[in-house]
């Protein structure tokens, strides 16, 4: 049980740091509502499952550095596509926020979401950490630990969106929203420029 506790606290407080999958999903929900965004949570989980699944599964080519290297690098480009469309997509809130996206919408909200997750370089290494720390847990232990990480992941991101798609919520941010883009959009950005300039200098060292 104390285990299980150390594991779900370090976990969730991670979770408690605004990334790049939270300005996803706060962008997608102020815009299209909580539903079509809902897309991108399950597409995050999705991801964060695939890390979970390797790291506790102890595959090495999670933590290769080839591998780290080229998601550094993809990771990188997509932050700055990201960033350039946050600050060229229109910033008028859909105050309507429970309707819902429709299939297409909600399937490229999922497209993107998988990506924003797979492409982060960080869930693999928080993931990888955390699998080392649980070598002596049983494979039983591990697979619950797993689980319940992306059931939280998902449940985590759903109330996000949920909470930020409430009409209450679109009046409050409505004059705040184009700041916020801007403002989302170059923190994107630029996370993806000094990824991408810290990956040439190690490739160059």
């Amino acid at each position: 049980m104390e285990q299980f506790l150390a594991v779900a606290v370090a976990h969730f407080l991670a979770l408690l740091i605004p990334g790049v999958d939270f300005f996803l999903i706060a962008r997608t929900t102020m815009t299209s509502g909580w539903r079509s965004a809902s897309g991108a949570c399950v597409g995050i989980a999705c991801a964060n499952g695939v890390f979970v699944a390797g790291a506790f599964a102890g595959l090495s080519v999670v933590t290769s550095p080839a591998v780290l290297l080229a998601v550094q690098g993809a990771g990188g480009a997509f932050l700055v596509v990201m960033g350039v469309a946050f600050l060229r997509a229109p910033v008028d809130v859909d105050l309507a926020a429970g309707a819902w996206g429709g299939p297409a919408s909600w399937t490229r909200n999922l497209g993107l979401g998988l990506a924003s997750g797979l492409l982060n370089p960080k869930n693999a290494l928080f993931y990888v950490s955390l699998a080392a720390t649980l070598t002596a847990a049983s494979a039983g232990a591990r697979v619950f630990y797993g689980a319940w990480m992306v059931a939280v992941v998902l449940a985590w991101d759903l109330f996000v969106a949920v909470a930020l798609g409430s009409e209450r919520a679109l009046a409050r941010l409505a004059r705040l929203l184009p700041w916020l883009t801007r403002a989302a959009g170059g923190v994107l950005g630029l996370l993806g420029l000094g990824m991408i300039v810290t990956l040439a200098a190690s490739l160059v060292g």
